[in-house]
């Protein structure tokens, strides 16, 4: 491994481990970190820890995997294959399925305008716009539905659906969300129109001046009409408008991979994402 591809990934490694402390506790299980949210919202993953001595063994898989379960929480791990390349031997003796997700980094040189990829308009969404909440519950119903059928084909699920999906949020979910808007570590977007309303939606999450662009789901009846790009495209340029030096993603497949290639991301490695095997019903 090159030099400069090195430390591209000790930056993404260092993101990796920075993003949930402000709002979890780390629990040390040998060679892995699991992070433990405060409250209420998105469960976070384990991941070898950041200046282990030794990558991580069956033993630390079980023993993470086990808190996770105590907890109630997924047994999910993360990590980049690159710099542990021997885990996925590992996670996949423990009866783990692993997903071999491209990793990509965008290239600012690259990165294309959302309107060469339709003309369904994308927005971000603002702290102070009074609409703030309904946008958010927004961006959520649109993911859920668009995360429930993978891929990139059309499909039945649509606006219907999303309304179906629609769950307000709190007083504290909706503080949040100004907040990290507010002090630039979040960015949404969203894609629609006045008639159909919310089509697509994607967030990011910045440290400093590193941001991973994630979440991006399009309705399935509204596939095949550019809206994942403009979103992705949308995002990456803001983010680089404000400064972010690096700017990356997952995605879901290779099929997906493609998508973001148009936007301007490049491949650099694989993400790792280990979850126990789904049982037969």
């Amino acid at each position: 491994m090159d030099i400069r591809r090195a430390d591209l990934l000790d930056r993404l490694e260092r993101f990796y481990d920075a993003v949930p402390r402000d709002v979890a506790r780390a629990e040390n299980h040998g060679a892995c970190v699991l992070f433990v949210r405060e409250g209420p919202g998105w469960p976070f993953y384990a991941r070898p820890r950041q200046g282990a001595d030794r990558p991580p063994s069956l033993a630390d898989l079980t023993a993470v995997r086990a808190r996770q379960r105590e907890l109630g929480l997924p047994e999910a791990l993360e990590w980049v294959h690159e710099i542990n390349p021997e885990l996925l031997a590992v996670a996949r003796s423990a009866g783990l399925a692993v997903l071999e997700a491209p990793l990509m980094v965008l290239d600012p040189a690259a990165v294309a305008d959302p309107a060469t990829f339709t003309d369904v308009p994308v927005r971000l969404l603002a702290a102070s716009a009074p609409t703030l909440g309904a946008d958010v519950a927004a961006r959520r119903a649109v993911a859920a539905v668009g995360f429930g059928a993978a891929g990139t084909a059309r499909g039945e699920a649509g606006p219907a659906e999303r309304d179906a999906a629609l769950i307000g949020l709190d007083v504290a979910a909706l503080d949040e969300e100004r907040a990290r808007i507010a002090d630039g570590s979040r960015l949404s977007a969203l894609a629609g129109t006045a008639a159909e309303g919310a089509l697509a939606s994607g967030m990011a999450m910045r440290v400093d001046d590193v941001a991973e662009i994630a979440g991006v789901a399009t309705l399935p009846s509204a596939r095949r009409r550019g809206l994942a790009a403009a979103v992705t495209a949308a995002l990456a340029r803001a983010l680089l408008a404000d400064g972010t030096d690096l700017v990356f993603l997952s995605a879901g497949s290779e099929e997906i991979a493609r998508v973001y290639l148009r936007v301007g991301f490049r491949r650099v490695g694989t993400a790792c994402i280990a979850e126990p095997v789904p049982l037969r019903p």
